[in-house]
C-alpha cells in the first residue's frame, strides 16, 4: 500500500511574541524564523521520519524550491508536485512565550489544483493505496470521489473546518483525524464522548482519531476505543504538534500495529515536537522516538 498525501506546501514566518496579539493591538515580536510548513508538507515529512514512503502531490510558485528542498531532504516523493505561476502558500504564525500559536495562511499555489490536475494524479494509484488529505488545497470533493472510486481508502484531516468541506461525500472517508475544534465543527457536538458518539452515529464504517491537547487522543474503530494520555514536556512551540501525531498514526497503521501501539508512537512523537521551535524542523526521527518508548 502507497501512501499519496495530497496538501500544502507552505512557507511559514514565524514571530516569536510575549502573547498572542488581541483585536486592535500593536505588539513586538523578539524574532523572526522562516520555515518550511503547512499541513501538507508538514504531515508528509512526519510520515517520511516516521519510516513511511510517501508520495506529495500538490502546487507551489517560483519561490518554491525551499518546499521542494525540504521534501528531497526527507525523502518524499514530488513526482507530482506542479510549479506554477502563483506564489506559493504561506502562513503568519505567532508564537507566545506559553507555546501556544495563532496561524494565518494564505493559500496561494495550494489553491491551484485544477480537475484535470487531480485526475492526472490519481490515475497513478488505485485499490489498496490510501491518500491523505487535509482542508488547505481546493478540489478536496473531487479528490474524495476520484479517490474512493479507485477503491483507494481516504485519511481526512478537517483542518481548518471550513463550509468547503460541506460539499464533500464524508461517507467515503475511511479515518478521521481531528482535534476537538474540529471534532464540533464536523459533527456538532461539544464533549469528546458525544463527538465520538455522534461520529460512529454517522459513519459507522470509519476510524477516528481525536486528538484533545493537554487530555491527550481517543481512537474509536475497529470494535474498540483506545484513550492515550499526553507525555507532559515543557512546551516550547505547539506548531506541527498535531502533523506530527497524524504522520506517526498513519505510518504505524499502515504497518498493521495495533491501534494502541499507533497511539502511542503518536503520543511519543507529538511530545518532541512540542518542545521544539518550528513546523518541520521540530519532527522527530522514528529512532529518536522509539529511544523513549
Amino acid at each position: 500500500m502507497r501512501i499519496l498525501n495530497f496538501g500544502s506546501l507552505n512557507i511559514d514566518f514565524v514571530y516569536a511574541v510575549d502573547h498572542i496579539v488581541q483585536p486592535g493591538e500593536t505588539i513586538s515580536s523578539s524574532a523572526l524564523t522562516i520555515f518550511c510548513g503547512g499541513k501538507g508538507l508538514n504531515q508528509s515529512i512526519a510520515l517520511a521520519r516516521a519510516g513511511a514512503t510517501v508520495f506529495h502531490a500538490g502546487m507551489v510558485g517560483p519561490d518554491g524550491d525551499i518546499l521542494l528542498d525540504a521534501c528531497a531532504e526527507n525523502n518524499v516523493d514530488t513526482s507530482f508536485v506542479k510549479r506554477v505561476p502563483e506564489r506559493s502558500g504561506n502562513a503568519i504564525i505567532q508564537v507566545g512565550a506559553d507555546g501556544q500559536n495563532s496561524i494565518v495562511l494564505f493559500g496561494g499555489a495550494n489553491r491551484q489544483n485544477t480537475p484535470e490536475f487531480v485526475d492526472e494524479v490519481l490515475e497513478q494509484f488505485g485499490d489498496d493505496d490510501l491518500v491523505l488529505l487535509q482542508n488547505e488545497i481546493n478540489h478536496i470533493d473531487r479528490i474524495i470521489d476520484q479517490a474512493a472510486s479507485r477503491g483507494m481508502r481516504i485519511a481526512l484531516n478537517p483542518a481548518p473546518f471550513d463550509s468547503n468541506l460541506n460539499g464533500c461525500e464524508l461517507s467515503k472517508v475511511s479515518l478521521f483525524i481531528m482535534n476537538e475544534v474540529e471534532g464540533e465543527q464536523i459533527s456538532g457536538e461539544s464533549t469528546p464522548e458525544t463527538i465520538l458518539g455522534s461520529m460512529r452515529e454517522r459513519y459507522p464504517e470509519a476510524e477516528v482519531v481525536l486528538t484533545l491537547g493537554g487530555d491527550g487522543a481517543s481512537y474509536q474503530g475497529r470494535g474498540e476505543i483506545v484513550t492515550q494520555p499526553i507525555f507532559p514536556v515543557k512546551v516550547v512551540d505547539t506548531t506541527a504538534a498535531g502533523d506530527t501525531f497524524t504522520g506517526y498514526f498513519l505510518a504505524a497503521s499502515m504497518e498493521n500495529l495495533p491501534p494502541a501501539q499507533c497511539m502511542r508512537l503518536a503520543a511519543l512523537a507529538s511530545s518532541i515536537t512540542v518542545s521544539r521551535q518550528g513546523a518541520t524542523p521540530s519532527i522527530p526521527r522514528r529512532d529518536e522516538v522509539e529511544a523513549r518508548q
